[in-house]
């Protein structure tokens, strides 16, 4: 029983007798003085010719720009002052190490929530990329001659 179910087909009223298909679709012809009659072809921007090879590209394909002196010197930007001995005697860049180092000693246990290593990792680092952030941007922009 459940095989001649199957094997019947069924069609879905009103898709085999659709106007769509069996007629092509009419081209209506307007004319207006403001635009050239004849056969001019509609312009697509996006396959214009450009130097990258006929592809629309809203950016530089190196739009990164990295340069090393920038990673260099962003990052000695931020070691310098981070390790200047200010909180308690003690650096954050020292802070953070020994934190790291208090934490690798009991390995295979992650870091408490309430332990100071999660205070000074994210400090330390988003002190880094801060640093590094206005150091591409000011190396990037002095070689563009932005300023």
């Amino acid at each position: 029983m459940a095989a001649t179910i199957m094997s019947t087909s069924t069609t879905v009223v009103g898709l085999a007798t659709s106007s769509l298909l069996s007629s092509p679709p009419k081209r209506s012809n307007l004319n207006s003085s403001f635009i050239r009659s004849g056969g001019v072809a509609a312009r697509n921007p996006l396959k214009q010719q450009l130097s990258s090879g006929g592809k629309f590209t809203c950016f530089q394909r190196d739009w990164l720009r990295t340069d090393l002196n920038v990673i260099g010197f962003g990052f000695i930007g931020w070691l310098a002052p981070s390790s200047i001995p200010i909180i308690n005697g003690n650096s954050l860049t020292g802070l953070f190490f020994q934190s790291i180092g208090s934490e690798l000693s009991h390995f295979p246990t992650p870091p408490a929530l309430t332990s100071q290593f999660w205070l000074w990792l994210i400090t330390w680092h988003l002190g880094l990329f801060i640093c590094l952030t206005f150091g591409q941007i000011g190396f990037k922009g002095r070689t563009e001659e932005y300023f």
